[in-house]
């Protein structure tokens, strides 16, 4: 008998990194590892099990960033350069590894599987917003927006700068999947009351918030955390379930840690003979990560001491964790329907790139989890934010708390002593944006070319991850360049425009660059 509900979500994101200026670029392999390695990967399983008739249901934001880049035609053709090395490479890590059959396994798993990106990228016609508006449309999958360029909304004081992170996302995202968003994924998952009448006006219905968002609200939650609750607009808010979270996420327990499973910072990028993978390097000739990988977690050893990985027995690992959570969830979901009298809603809530990147078996994980749960019971089922509030339209009006999902849950990860200083060049960025609007409601020519423009600079310099980086300490000099450039433009378009004087080859040249949002319209500060 089926006692309650699992809303398993994603949020796919990446921030907008395009560089057509230079030849290779870093950071743009963070968009083609996270093709090669979990969207496609990602597409890939929901089209097995669509064809094979088993049913399933999973939510996933794709941020208009992430969209973006996607739809980018620069980006696609610098996607299957990359993906034609990796393809090279494989074929000639068949021939290095033919003597040693564990090796060679995993060389013949890799080659097959970017053999399998090819065929789903040419598939999906270089664009896989196609892809994955062919499982939204098939009813498996609900995917939501969120804001524009992944700003920190509680973090900005201007309401105009807050409502244009939402409307142009519902307007990039109406554009992309010809439908509108019925949900909202809030950049980090961070909420501060008030923010939902902005997505009321924008005809979102539901959002997302972490656990203590609504344990915290006020009054108290009823069913705590294993129901959506609506906000004083109407909003319907959903809150993350920290006990599924924990067997994924943590540390220490997390299924992505067994020692079975690959190990992420071993790579031939840095293992092989220099002249024999120079070629698959960036032009700058530096070791970096490939993307193959041959060895296993293995255990608390030194890199130099991991032992090969086993595909097959990664898989069967990967099997037993899918029933693992699975019988979890019926145990959590029986008792919660014994104790709160209605049917429990599990909001299972991930970053996407877990799935693939980080965690390798992560596809594979869901791929058995959505089987077993098909198959093996009947305690459970998959469900959609969207299918739940229909199927049950009535449920308690509560005031969350402000909260993010970040280290702590509130703000710090975005604003302390690292990165504070972001936030009043950011602030009175904003304040000109609204400035130069108004005073040019009916531009056209050059001058509205300039004024979009500037809209693009500003959403650019806000995105969230320039600040998370800077506190992360991973690419701090990449993180501060570009939050100073965009400003910089920023200041200098608004200079042009208040003095009338807009230079056209400075323009060109930004909007060849950052090209972000090609039917922006900057009244959106109005």
């Amino acid at each position: 008998m089926e006692k309650g509900y699992l809303c398993l979500v994603l949020h796919a994101h990446l921030p907008y990194i395009r560089h057509p200026e230079y030849e290779d670029f870093l950071e743009e392999d963070w968009l083609f590892e996270g093709i090669t390695e979990t969207y496609i990967p990602l597409l890939d399983m929901f089209e097995r099990l669509i064809s094979e008739g088993v049913d399933f249901r999973i939510t996933m934001s794709l941020t208009p960033t992430l969209c973006g880049m996607f739809s980018d035609e620069l980006l696609q053709n610098r996607y299957i350069r990359h993906l034609d090395k990796l393809l090279e490479l494989s074929e000639k890590e068949l021939v290095r590894c033919r003597d040693h059959r564990t090796l060679y396994n995993t060389a013949l798993m890799y080659n097959r599987k970017f053999k399998k990106c090819r065929e789903i990228f040419g598939r999906c016609g270089g664009n896989l917003i196609n892809g994955f508006k062919k499982i939204q449309d098939a009813g498996k999958l609900e995917i939501i927006t969120c804001c524009a360029t992944h700003g920190y909304i509680p973090l900005m004081i201007h309401e105009k700068a807050k409502q244009a992170q939402i409307k142009i996302a519902v307007h990039d995202y109406i554009e992309k999947f010809g439908r509108r968003p019925k949900g909202i994924w809030l950049a980090e998952c961070a909420y501060s009351p008030g923010v939902d009448d902005i997505l009321k006006k924008n005809g979102l219905r539901f959002f997302f918030v972490d656990t203590h968002g609504i344990l915290y609200g006020t009054p108290r939650p009823r069913y705590g955390v294993f129901a959506p609750v609506y906000c004083p607009s109407g909003v319907a808010a959903f809150a993350r379930d920290m006990e599924s979270a924990h067997q994924v996420w943590s540390a220490d327990i997390g299924y992505p840690g067994d020692p079975d499973y690959r190990e992420f910072y071993r790579d031939v990028g840095y293992d092989l003979d220099y002249d024999y993978i120079h070629p698959y390097l960036h032009s700058d000739g530096i070791r970096r990560n490939i993307g193959i990988k041959y060895f296993k977690i293995t255990g608390g050893v030194p890199l130099h001491a991991k032992q090969p990985y086993n595909p097959a027995a990664a898989r069967e690992k990967a099997a037993q964790h899918a029933g693992n959570f699975m019988f979890n969830r019926e145990r959590q979901v029986e008792h919660l329907f014994d104790l709160i009298k209605r049917k429990p809603l599990i909001v299972s809530m991930y970053d996407a790139e877990l799935f693939g990147h980080w965690w390798y078996e992560g596809p594979d994980f869901l791929e058995y989890l959505f089987r077993k749960i098909h198959y093996d019971q009947d305690t459970i089922k998959t469900i959609t934010p969207s299918e739940y509030l229909k199927k049950h339209p009535d449920n308690q009006v509560l005031q969350p708390c402000m909260s993010s999902w970040g280290d702590k849950g509130y703000n710090e990860y975005w604003l302390n002593g690292a990165n504070d200083w972001v936030y009043r060049h950011l602030h009175k960025a904003a304040a000109r944006m609204i400035e130069i609007t108004r005073e040019n409601p009916d531009a056209v020519g050059l001058k509205k070319r300039a004024l979009n423009q500037s809209a693009r600079e500003l959403l650019l310099a806000q995105a969230s991850d320039w600040a998370f980086i800077m506190t992360a300490g991973t690419t701090i000099p990449y993180a501060l360049k570009r939050t100073k450039d965009h400003i910089h433009q920023f200041t200098v378009l608004y200079e042009q425009i208040k003095k009338n004087q807009i230079d056209e080859r400075f323009l060109s040249d930004l909007e060849r660059k950052n090209n972000i949002f090609p039917s922006i319209d900057y009244r959106v500060y109005l």
